[in-house]
């Protein structure tokens, strides 16, 4: 399990140091900061598949994602005294991204590259470069328990008796040290970690639209995981029944919609979803279903997959749903919490009053903004947890 998320540098979070539990909700108003954190959690699993450069390209590049405001705000900035000034940046440009656990942690430092270097003659000199990526046993980045770190190109990997051997020219400036060294004889640490961060789930693009996937019937298989858009919902609801916590599905449906119940028609190997409601004469099938409907349909298929992932990432999940749904979805997500780790990103005051009331342990995380700066309501600096960032050579 996660216990510390650290991000620095990037879009307003200029400095932000979260403690993290087994369920954890990350509210604030709108523009507060929660679509970067969700998004610099998704940099942090695109690392693993060596697509944080991509992910960053896609965003508008480095200087389009970093922190564009002062480097220092000083008290009389604080206090209104002083209007907020632009200031010449001092060093070089970073955007730092990293998580701590109970046994591994990693951290990630990405800048710019070399005016001067090789790359600068290069169509794609404005790519950012990973100069720095770091490993290591424990919650807290020491010196003695550095699994692997990288400066640039070169790497130092721990061996199995304690010492410590060099690699050299091994790394491209665009390679990540999970995605390129993962290696069991020689990295086992490396590669274990990053499987478990490639496990990680995020939601937040489930289709309900009138041409949403998951209204046609499609052609299924056994499915322990949700498509990222909820394609394969009759399959991954069908293969719940079959191998997965049926009896938890149902009680589900039920509670969201009393004496409803689904089914699913398999014709040809084409499965389409069916819900029978209390009072219609024929089951509605889910190109007949709200968006509500639907979209509740598509979150109990995620969240009782019977393939838990350490780390499930849900964004704004109560978009479409009507107030009555929240608390059975709460119960979802509470069900969720005791398999998997959970991060849900949400403004609705609603579903976080319905989670206390499924009497679960939130860590509530409120972020506000200040001076354009995301920061955690309450929190104070030596209420941050402990954290060290790996240093550039």
């Amino acid at each position: 399990m996660l216990n510390v998320l650290a991000v620095e540098g990037y879009r307003s979070l200029r400095k932000v140091v979260l403690p993290l539990r087994g369920l954890n909700v990350v509210t604030g108003a709108n523009g507060s900061g929660k679509s970067s954190l969700y998004r610099a959690l998704r940099l942090l699993a695109d690392s693993a598949r060596n697509g944080a450069v991509a992910a960053l390209a896609r965003e508008g590049g480095l200087q389009s994602t970093m922190w564009a405001g002062p480097a220092v705000l000083g008290k009389a900035v604080r206090a209104g005294r002083h209007p907020v000034q632009g200031t010449a940046p001092t060093g070089p440009a970073s955007l730092k991204l990293g998580f701590g656990g109970d046994d591994f942690g990693y951290a990630m430092d990405l800048g710019l590259p070399v005016s001067n270097g090789p790359v600068a003659a290069s169509a794609f000199a404005l790519d950012p470069e990973i100069k720095v990526e770091a490993v290591w046993a424990g919650p807290v980045l020491r010196p003695s328990g550095v699994v692997a770190q990288r400066n640039g190109s070169t790497v130092t990997l721990r061996d199995a008796d304690g010492g410590r051997h060099r690699l050299t020219e091994v790394l491209r400036p665009f390679d990540s040290m999970l995605g390129e060294l993962a290696d069991p004889r020689h990295a086992p640490e490396l590669m274990q970690l990053r499987e478990r961060v490639r496990s990680w789930r995020f939601y937040d693009h489930l289709r309900t639209d009138a041409a949403a996937p998951a209204r046609v019937p499609r052609v299924g298989t056994r499915t322990v995981v949700l498509a990222h858009d909820g394609a394969d919902l009759a399959a991954a609801l069908q293969t719940i029944r079959e191998i997965g916590d049926g009896d938890v599905l149902d009680a589900a449906v039920d509670l969201a919609f009393p004496g409803s119940r689904w089914e699913i028609a398999a014709e040809g190997g084409r499965f389409e979803l069916r819900l029978r409601q209390p009072g219609m004469l024929r089951p509605l099938t889910a190109a007949e279903l709200s968006d509500g409907t639907l979209r509740y349909l598509l979150w109990t298929a995620a969240l009782l997959t019977p393939r838990p992932p350490e780390l499930v990432v849900l964004n704004e999940p109560e978009t479409s749903l009507h107030p009555d749904l929240l608390p059975a979805l709460a119960q979802l997500v509470v069900g969720a919490a005791r398999r998997s780790q959970v991060i849900l990103v949400s403004h609705s005051r609603a579903l976080i009053a319905a989670l206390d009331r499924a009497q679960a342990d939130v860590n509530t995380i409120e972020l506000v903004k200040e001076l354009g700066q995301t920061t955690v309501d309450g929190q104070g600096m030596l209420d941050e947890p402990l954290w060290h960032w790996p240093a550039r050579s």
